[in-house]
């Protein structure tokens, strides 16, 4: 699903996955045998033998096992070609790693989608007595893509009589067509039983599509859900549906899961989730939801306009060949046409491809009032395509887009420029996938331009988990758990975190339950009790204050660097935030405030270890504290590259990656911090220790 290169890529690319290169030609299926001991390699978290790994794909439970499937790339350590890979568990923890399931193939690549048990053979590929699994997925077409085509991304279908060990396509595939949407992708099916169907969440764009189905082959278009509520900072990708019962009560609300990228709370990838009704056909929030959610309106202030590109561009000097043709009416004949901009003229690099590179530098001016205000859009390629402002030969100021061909209100404070002399130069310097930027309407403002704000609700506030969804559970399954596993990178920097032979991990499954708090219902996510059966070693105290420290060795008995697990209670009505400090022998460390008073958590990865891969990696992350109770619990799971943090059983959850020498061994009550209460460390023996 999904989209980037190097920062972040694209949003068409990115179905849960990305693409630019042709499809595939099946090959014969491939099975690595790995020690998975590697530096950084995750010791109680799935992550793939060798080479990229993305979004989950296709996950069900049956007969005793949890299969995995999840986008990948067998030929590199980088995002490319998308595969269904394939692995299988009996307890959610030790995995092995099956043949490569679905290949790509003359409709093209094989992005993000689900897997159902079709236990009522449905859909005719089976039997009663042995009944189909049967895969719904999207295909993007990077040659139609690179044509400049819309409807390159299409759904899918393939089927398997074996559990899942084989899969054969769909003779009449596609199921659903494109009807002209460029970002068209990762089909979620559940049962709707009240209605004896199925029913499929499809990303469109900026927003969901509901689908029915008697079969799983032939669907119909029911409705559509978002266009004017949630973030809509990207695009919308890998969407599900879920009836969850309200804990505590006989009342159950249906949960609509939705991931975007960019737009989350700290940067990057992040999944937003609705609380509602649906009655087979239509999702409508929940009225304190729809309250909650309510947008607040834009503004652009006036004040000078500097260009507006209604006239020409007589104020700018081009060169290559992004540029030559500016301003352009609207959209080049081969691309989608942008919306979001004024009049009938803006800027737009597009040049009949994503390849066309170039600058366009205006003549110089005096930076006169507070704000510089205007419209872009476009590709999400920083320092690579966009505005820059340039003060004293130096670039001071620059923007890019959010992969969207709408383009949103973008303002930079100045004044501390005033009275200096100034150019801007708008830049096309990517050549791949939304490789173009949109500039429109720059106006010299005493006030700054403020986009719609747009609250949302999110599953995760850490910048690290992404695209996650549940596994499927037949109606006569013994498994009724929302077991929800998520993808542990981001797209600001996926391609670049410093693993080489294989890249990204999952989460630990999570359980997600549907709890009512002082802010009102809320998903909460807790580890699976199956981690516990990994505990091999533990060390307690009763008290931890200000200044004390507590250690445990993360080497476990097959003397392997593996994973700890901390855990402490603290008051939730102290006026002292809570202020711990994980860290290693070798001075890296994170560090973590939970503020009660503020109802916020913040967490600091500067010092985690290596970070310079990312400029933006370092940046203080922050979560909205939401908690049940006037004494709350904290874990803490640390492995060789992430960390795991959930609050008041999981009410509150932040994931991060992180990349140290050694696992943070020692947790430290800093300076001013309240007490901790009822601690522990335990360790968790390697999943990998066996091979």
């Amino acid at each position: 699903m999904k989209t980037m290169l190097g920062l972040i890529i694209s949003s068409a690319l990115v179905g849960c996955s990305m693409n630019h290169t042709s499809p595939l030609t099946e090959s014969p299926a491939y099975q690595v045998e790995a020690k998975r001991n590697e530096a950084f390699r995750p010791q109680v978290h799935f992550s793939p033998a060798e080479k990229w790994m993305n979004d989950p794909n296709g996950m069900f439970y049956l007969d005793g096992e949890y299969h995995l499937f999840f986008q990948h790339n067998p030929d590199a350590s980088v995002w490319g070609p998308m595969h269904w890979g394939h692995a299988v568990s009996k307890d959610l923890v030790h995995w092995e790693e099956q043949p490569i399931a679905l290949y790509p193939d003359e409709l093209g690549t094989i992005f993000s989608g689900s897997a159902v048990v079709d236990w009522n053979n449905s859909s005719g590929f089976g039997t009663k007595e042995n009944p189909p699994i049967v895969a719904l997925y999207t295909y993007h077409n990077a040659e139609m893509e690179k044509q400049g085509v819309i409807n390159f991304q299409t759904q899918a279908l393939a089927y398997s009589l074996d559990k899942g060990k084989t899969w054969k396509k769909y003779s009449g595939n596609p199921v659903i067509e494109n009807p002209g949407i460029k970002d068209f992708r990762d089909p979620k099916v559940m049962w709707h039983e009240p209605s004896k169907k199925w029913v499929m969440v499809l990303a469109q764009k900026d927003h969901i599509g509901f689908y029915s189905s008697d079969n799983l082959i032939d669907w119909s278009l029911e409705s559509t859900f978002g266009e004017e509520v949630g973030s809509h900072g990207g695009v919308w990708e890998c969407p599900e549906l879920l009836l969850m019962p309200v804990e505590g009560t006989n009342q159950s609300r249906y949960v609509l899961l939705v991931s975007i990228s960019p737009g989350g709370p700290n940067g990057g990838s992040a999944t937003q989730y609705f609380v509602g009704d649906f009655d087979g056909s239509n999702f409508v929030l929940d009225s304190e939801w729809q309250s909650e959610l309510a947008p607040i309106p834009a503004q652009f202030p006036t004040g000078t306009v500097f260009d507006d590109f209604e006239s020409g561009a007589d104020k700018w000097s081009s060169k290559g060949d992004a540029f030559a043709t500016a301003p352009t009416a609207g959209g080049h004949p081969s691309q989608p046409s942008p919306t979001g901009f004024s009049g009938t003229s803006l800027v737009n690099s597009f040049a009949e491809e994503d390849r066309a590179t170039g600058t366009l530098t205006s003549e110089a001016f005096t930076i006169v009032e507070r704000f510089i205000n205007f419209k872009i859009g476009g590709g999400n390629h920083p320092d690579k395509v966009g505005i820059q402002l340039v003060v004293e030969g130096n670039v001071v100021k620059s923007e890019t887009g959010l992969n969207r061909e709408t383009l949103h209100y973008a303002s930079w404070d100045v004044s501390q420029w005033q009275g200096k002399s100034a150019f801007l130069r708008i830049i096309d310097k990517e050549t791949e996938g939304w490789g173009h930027t949109y500039i429109d309407d720059i106006v010299f403002a005493k006030a700054p331009a403020l986009n719609r704000i747009e609250p949302a609700i999110w599953l995760d506030h850490g910048t690290d988990n992404y695209a996650g969804v549940t596994f499927f559970n037949s109606p006569e399954s013994e498994e009724n758990r929302h077991i929800f596993m998520g993808w542990m990178s981001n797209w600001l920097y996926a391609n670049d975190v410093p693993t080489e032979k294989w890249r990204s991990a999952m989460t630990l499954p999570r359980s997600l339950q549907l709890v009512e708090t002082d802010e009102g219902l809320r998903v909460r996510s807790q580890l699976v009790e199956e981690v516990d059966s990994l505990v091999e070693a533990s060390i307690e105290a009763s008290t931890l204050a200000s200044g004390e420290t507590i250690s445990l060795s993360a080497v476990d008995k097959a003397n392997r660097e593996s994973a700890l697990r901390y855990a402490f209670e603290v008051q939730g009505k102290a006026t002292s935030p809570v202020s711990i400090r994980l860290e290693n022998e070798n001075g890296e460390y994170v560090d973590i405030e939970i503020d009660q008073q503020q109802s916020t958590v913040l967490l600091g990865r500067s010092n985690s270890g290596e970070t310079a891969f990312n400029k933006q990696f370092s940046d203080k992350q922050k979560g909205a504290l939401t908690t049940t109770g006037d004494v709350f619990n904290v874990t803490v799971v640390i492995d060789r590259s992430s960390l795991e943090l959930f609050i008041d059983d999981g009410t509150t959850v932040m994931t991060s990656l992180i990349f140290p020498e050694t696992v943070y061994n020692t947790m430290r009550v800093r300076p001013n911090s309240q007490s901790l209460h009822q601690i522990s460390i335990e360790r968790l023996s390697s999943v990998w220790s066996s091979r």
